[in-house]
């Protein structure tokens, strides 16, 4: 079973119908019983920051996402939900985050391109579990801050929208996405299906 974090914030039905496509049982849950029995864990977002980790403290789930991805459990950020994986977000304040990733949340730079950052765009990717380095990956974006100071070791995926940005990340079994798989059409799915095959 994969477990969809629910705090508050986020599309998540939209996340959990797209595993279902797949032939996954996905659950919207906050109950830390129901994280640890699952297989996966993915915590979606849509929002501020500061919102998010606030409502995620307020849940109590925090320790127990900790304690299940320290168990080798796979565990996926999507969009905010990346952005929650590292240690501070500059977005509106400081806020720190779950610290699961090196790295910070910052705004884009001043330029003539529109903020949010919104619609489709290509990755430079490499090779890692949830996609190949090979073919055009266009996938859908909604955002105004992205992961700064990210160790290249880290760094699955980038984009250019202005600069240079991170759009995907990996440490050992917890992965982040900036964009929606969900929203990103077959390529996307085919993300969410080999992070669902993960063991």
């Amino acid at each position: 079973m994969i477990a969809v974090v629910d705090y508050g914030m986020g599309n998540l039905r939209s996340v959990q119908k797209a595993f279902e496509y797949l032939g996954f049982d996905a659950r919207i849950t906050s109950q830390k019983q129901e994280m640890k029995d699952a297989s996966h864990i993915v915590l979606p977002g849509v929002g501020a920051f500061g919102d998010a980790i606030c409502c995620l403290e307020k849940t109590g789930v925090c320790e127990t996402i900790g304690a299940e991805i320290s168990k080798g459990k796979p565990f996926l950020g999507i969009c905010l939900g990346m952005q929650l994986l590292f240690e501070k977000s500059l977005e509106n304040g400081l806020h720190g985050g779950l610290g699961l990733v090196p790295g910070e949340v910052v705004p884009f730079p001043n330029t003539v391109l529109k903020v949010p950052h919104m619609g489709w765009n290509d990755l430079a990717a490499r090779s890692n579990a949830l996609f190949d380095a090979d073919g055009q990956k266009f996938v859908y974006f909604v955002h105004s801050y992205y992961a700064a100071n990210v160790s290249d070791e880290y760094i699955i995926a980038q984009a250019d929208y202005g600069c240079r940005f991170v759009a995907a990340v990996q440490k050992d079994n917890v992965f982040g996405l900036q964009f929606h798989p969900e929203k990103s059409g077959d390529i996307g799915l085919d993300m969410l299906r080999r992070f669902g095959g993960l063991t």
